[in-house]
């Protein structure tokens, strides 16, 4: 299916370019997460007029999360989660717990936004953290995770 982005989407594209994609990704994931519209010749001419308003709303989203990126860049989130006597966690630390953590220190930031490659931590221990602001804003948290007792 020929779609036209309607913003920056990673991996795929910027903001006005016409990609094809499969039909379920544009279906179920960027229609109605209005990130993207069909690119039928009517909805081409109608983001060409609205171009230079969508550009604009696109540089304040931008301009926003590089703010809040300086602020949050380097920042230190302390979690705490049961542990064993060896610092293996009895459960794990997710993105969920870390996004709430960093949401509590005055940062809004959504579980998504959290990136964790290697997967949740499993043991006691400081860990940087990739979360992405915006597709072009990713900062580094650190999160120390420390052991409760039972």
């Amino acid at each position: 299916m020929q779609v036209i982005l309607l913003e920056k989407v990673v991996n795929l594209g910027n903001l006005g370019e016409v990609v094809k994609v499969k039909d379920g990704y544009a279906r179920n994931f960027l229609i109605p997460q209005r990130k993207a519209r069909r690119a039928t010749a009517t909805a081409v001419a109608e983001f060409e007029a609205k171009r230079a308003e969508l550009e604009k709303a696109a540089g304040e989203k931008l301009a926003e999360a590089q703010a809040q990126g300086e602020k949050l860049n380097g920042m230190t989130v302390r979690v705490g989660q049961k542990a064993g006597v060896d610092g293996r966690l009895f459960g794990s630390v997710t993105n969920a717990d870390i996004a709430e953590a960093v949401t509590k220190a005055g940062f809004p930031v959504e579980k998504a936004q959290v990136r964790m490659p290697q997967g949740p931590l499993k043991t006691v221990g400081d860990f940087t953290i990739p979360v992405a602001l915006h597709t072009d804003v990713v900062v580094d948290v650190t999160v120390s995770v420390y052991g409760e007792q039972a």
